[in-house]
């Protein structure tokens, strides 16, 4: 069950726009802040935040993960 939820998570991961997956994969993968991110890809902070909690809420809606916000 949990080789298939994985398996499920980098398909949506995948299929994800490109922006929305570059930020989330920072953000969860390499640990990076919302202002780190933010410097490295060029765009607002406040940017980075918006993709990020649609990321997060596309994740939560697909795997039904409670809301940590």
């Amino acid at each position: 069950m949990a080789q298939r939820k994985a398996q499920t998570l980098a398909e949506l991961i995948d299929s994800l726009p490109e922006e929305e997956r570059i930020v989330l994969l920072l953000y969860f993968a390499k640990n990076l802040s919302v202002a780190d991110i933010a410097a490295k890809i060029g765009v607002p902070e406040r940017s980075v935040a918006v993709v990020l909690a649609s990321g997060r809420a596309r994740l939560r809606s697909t795997f039904d993960f409670p809301s940590h916000d």
